[in-house]
């Protein structure tokens, strides 16, 4: 007898070959090697979104390599529905890989009403975990961000939650995110103290926001720690999608949060200049943007986020070419 399903949906065999072509770097100078290009669940996998192309997505990340999933406590949306959808996908297709892959999550932005559900406090880092892994459906996670500093906190207090978090293995490895280099700094010699291993920053950097390269960078590496870069592509300006105006259905136009449209107008001839020296190298300007990244060695990784297969997989083609010459890299400043 057979069953009358017909989505065509197969149940999940990774790629016997999916990691012979993927690059790998070493988060600062811990142990852990990183894909050079990871996988950001910020967007493309709340409730408002289809769970099924989520679902072909991670399938083909995983396909390319890419071992790196990268959540927080309230992406979506709604708060919570990323690691929520993610937790169901993960039962179905990779519970298996559990050991292949390297999960992220975070706290330190608002989650929760009331004076517990945002910032850095103990109280909410830990809370906040717990929940996490239980919509996630797992016993830990291999990475545990602060996801920015709390001025009103001190800073043991932060960082002694992280590694109590450890402690109780709840998380593998620790990381902080938007954190400035003092502040860094600061952060990086109390985890040494209580022996914690902290090995990633993850910081927004791009051709067109180069903030980490005033200190933060130095600081990382002077303390051996990797950065990963988020928001490399400037929320879409960075692609070929800006190059000829702004087209009607684009975020943009829409003047979604965190891209306006006076933002791309006032970049425009700049995106216009990267696209003919990516077209020149034989890349699309989404693809040159995620290689310029790379080619900094305290950059461990470049998150990138998708909302289809197709779209991951060109991005994941700028690992084609990592290679610039000098000329190349007086052009891109000239326009970043």
């Amino acid at each position: 007898m057979q069953i009358n399903d017909k989505t065509g949906i197969a149940n999940y065999q990774a790629h016997s070959n999916r990691y012979t072509s993927m690059t790998y770097n070493r988060a600062g100078k811990s142990g852990v090697l990183l894909p050079a290009i990871s996988l950001g669940l910020w967007h493309n996998f709340g409730f408002i979104d289809n769970i099924q192309n989520g679902r072909e997505v991670l399938r083909t990340a995983f396909d390319l390599g890419i071992t790196h999933f990268d959540l927080a406590n309230n992406y979506g949306p709604p708060y919570g529905s990323a690691e929520e959808n993610f937790g169901t996908i993960f039962k179905k297709d990779f519970q298996s890989y559990r050991d292949e892959l390297f999960i992220a999550s975070k706290a330190g932005y608002d989650m929760l009403p009331g004076p517990y559900g945002n910032m850095g406090s103990r109280k909410y880092l830990i809370a906040s975990l717990d929940q996490s892994l239980k919509r996630m459906g797992l016993d830990y996670v291999d990475i545990f961000y602060h996801h920015r500093p709390d001025p009103d906190t001190p800073l043991e207090e932060t960082m002694g939650a992280l590694a109590d978090i450890v402690r109780q293995g709840k998380a593998l490895y620790v990381g902080i995110s938007n954190y400035q280099p003092e502040e860094t700094k600061e952060a990086a010699r109390l985890l040494k103290e209580m022996n914690v291993p902290f090995i990633l920053h993850q910081a927004r950097y791009s051709i067109f926001d180069k903030w980490v390269e005033n200190g933060l960078l130095d600081t990382l590496d002077e303390a051996g720690v990797g950065c990963i870069a988020f928001s490399p592509l400037a929320q879409g300006m960075l692609t070929n999608k800006y190059v000829h105006g702004i087209p009607e259905d684009s975020r943009a136009a829409k003047n979604f949060t965190y891209l306006e449209t006076t933002q791309v107008q006032e970049n425009l001839e700049k995106i216009k200049g990267l696209a003919k020296i990516a077209d020149e190298r034989g890349q699309k300007l989404s693809q040159m943007a995620i290689a310029w990244l790379l080619k900094r060695p305290t950059v461990s990784s470049v998150l990138i986020g998708a909302s289809s297969s197709q779209q991951l997989k060109e991005n994941v083609a700028a690992l084609d070419n990592l290679a610039f010459s000098p000329e190349e890299i007086i052009k891109i400043n000239k326009f970043s």
